[in-house]
């Protein structure tokens, strides 16, 4: 054995075990960080959609449930009916009223004739009063005839003013009863709108589906009796769906609507799907409680507070009709946002690490 030999000290295994792992973790610390700048990725996304509480607009008994729970429904098919007989006498009723309120306007109408005649006859009668009283006034000046007749003559032209007055009294009365004439008319138009928010009202009394959609939740029963504006159902626009994932603010960074996305189901284990994000949620709910106008602290005992999370919308690509079926409002979703781009390093990782938890998601 050599002099060299001899003077070279021995590897202490441990020490050097030691560094492995702290560079190892030190790696593993740098890549986390990297991919939630570069690919920012979470377990916490859910299938998220229109969901609608089905209420009726009048109250009334159930007569006929026409759907079944969990039924797909198109645009404008029927739910539920009420019972419509009621509905059918208001409308009845508000068809009375507007041909009552029609004869009311023509008997209107026909008094104003009335008046007019009255008022063309005082106009008459006063033209005649002033030409027998000018002729009379004559002969009073000139002495053929006493004053009393002058007194008498000048008295009827006072009288035919006082009639010619009432007259036209009575003709502006007359018009304004009657109002403007034919469906301008304010009573025919109030007639009118009561028949047609009758004829509302009993069309309600059918529920239809607002769109295209999905009916749950759905305990009705023939006989049951429901209030106008309480909820009877629960509507699921399928014609609107997205998914949302709650990321940590620090994920955020340099995410921007229309970044891709690769989506995985639980639903629909060993298939990915793609997707972009459509928008960011620009707040949340803290949680801090406001109590007699002052912001109430709570007191934490943690050592490291939680990060908030933001919820990110995420659209499939396509349309609805590529969603996969077996997929449910509120189901579980792992989701992968490329925030730079699929083609480096960080991205490609993260495309392969959703493409094994796809497989796993056959197991749990």
């Amino acid at each position: 054995m050599s002099e060299s030999d001899e003077q070279t000290p021995a590897r202490n295994p441990a020490k050097s075990i030691a560094i492995g792992v702290v560079l190892l973790l030190l790696i593993l610390a740098f890549m986390y960080a990297l991919s939630d700048r570069l690919a920012p990725s979470s377990s916490r996304g859910f299938v998220s959609a229109h969901v609608v509480q089905i209420a009726p607009r009048v109250s009334g008994d159930i007569t006929e449930v026409m759907v079944a729970d969990d039924a797909v429904v198109q645009a404008g098919d029927p739910l539920f009916a009420l019972d419509a007989r009621p509905f059918e006498l208001a409308v009845r009723q508000a068809e009375a009223n507007l041909a009552n309120t029609v004869q009311g306007i023509d008997a209107s109408a026909a008094s104003l004739v009335s008046a007019q005649a009255v008022v063309t006859q005082a106009r008459t009668s006063l033209g005649t009063a002033r030409t027998e009283a000018d002729r009379t006034l004559r002969l009073e000046k000139r002495g053929i005839i006493p004053v009393a007749q002058g007194d008498t003559a000048r008295a009827k032209v006072a009288d035919a003013q006082a009639q010619l007055r009432s007259a036209e009294a009575n003709l502006e009365s007359a018009r304004a009863q009657l109002g403007p004439r034919g469906a301008d008319n304010p009573s025919i138009l109030a007639a009118q709108a009561k028949l047609e928010s009758a004829q509302y009202d009993l069309a309600s009394t059918t529920v239809r589906a607002p769109h295209f959609g999905v009916v749950t939740n759905m305990t009705l029963a023939e006989g049951q009796f429901i209030n106008a504006g309480n909820p009877a159902l629960t509507f699921i626009d399928a014609d609107a769906a997205w998914v949302t994932v709650d990321l940590r603010e620090n994920q955020l960074q340099g995410i921007e609507p229309g970044d891709p996305a690769h989506l995985l189901f639980d639903a629909v284990p060993g298939t990915l799907f793609d997707g972009h994000v459509q928008s960011i949620a620009w707040g949340i709910n803290p949680g801090r409680n406001v109590q007699g106008g002052l912001v109430v602290n709570e007191a934490s005992n943690r050592w490291f507070e939680p990060a908030r999370r933001i919820p990110v919308r995420i659209e499939l690509n396509g349309t609805q009709d590529d969603w996969p079926r077996q997929v449910r409002v509120g189901g579980k979703v792992n989701a992968v946002v490329f925030a730079s781009g699929t083609g480096n390093p960080i991205a490609l990782l993260a495309r392969g690490l959703q493409r094994v938890k796809s497989w796993f998601s056959y197991l749990y």
